[in-house]
């Protein structure tokens, strides 16, 4: 844990500000659920919390299905991470951050079908140079989620609209799972 030498005090309401560098760092945006953890040492330790997360082992899963029926890279995301992967390295991707012209796509709330013909790229996460086919929003609840994402690899370098609709599936199981 790294100090950040700045001191908040708690107000009569027992509620303590975030600060504003903090957050934009962390990417905390107004309504994002916070888990608060305390430990041995008296410490209270404040941490994003997940949807996605908590079925990382099923979207892990589901992604290995759609890269066997797409031939495509297959990584899912929450609104800031990677947290499933199939048909890349994990070491590669897990806990990677998302770019943000993938929130971006995200936030626009419909399927991306990029077109790498007509010179369209994006890029999903940070560091990781593989090119974007398709990006399918997970919404639970009206909200955006994460993200269901196919990426380009050797045996299959662009995206069908089959692969498009797959991802969308994928992504709405995945909204409907949180949900439950």
């Amino acid at each position: 844990m790294k100090a950040t030498g700045i001191v908040r005090r708690i107000d009569d309401l027992g509620r303590v500000v975030i600060p504003k560098e903090i957050r934009r760092t962390m990417r905390i945006r107004e309504g994002d659920p916070l888990e608060i953890y305390t430990d041995n040492n008296g410490e209270v330790i404040f941490k994003k919390y997940s949807p996605i997360g908590e079925l990382s082992t099923f979207a892990a899963q589901y992604a290995e299905s759609l890269v066997k029926g797409t031939q495509l890279s297959v990584v899912i995301c929450d609104r800031d991470h990677c947290v499933a992967a199939a048909g890349i390295s994990k070491k590669e991707v897990l806990e990677r951050r998302i770019t943000p012209a993938l929130e971006e796509v995200m936030e626009a709330r419909r399927l991306h079908l990029c077109r790498p013909q007509d010179g369209e790229t994006l890029q999903a996460l940070e560091g990781v140079e593989r090119a974007t086919c398709v990006c399918a929003p997970i919404l639970a609840s009206g909200d955006v989620a994460g993200a269901v994402v196919l990426l380009a690899n050797e045996t299959a370098a662009h995206a069908t609209d089959a692969d498009g609709k797959l991802a969308q599936v994928a992504a709405g199981f995945l909204g409907r799972q949180m949900e439950e």
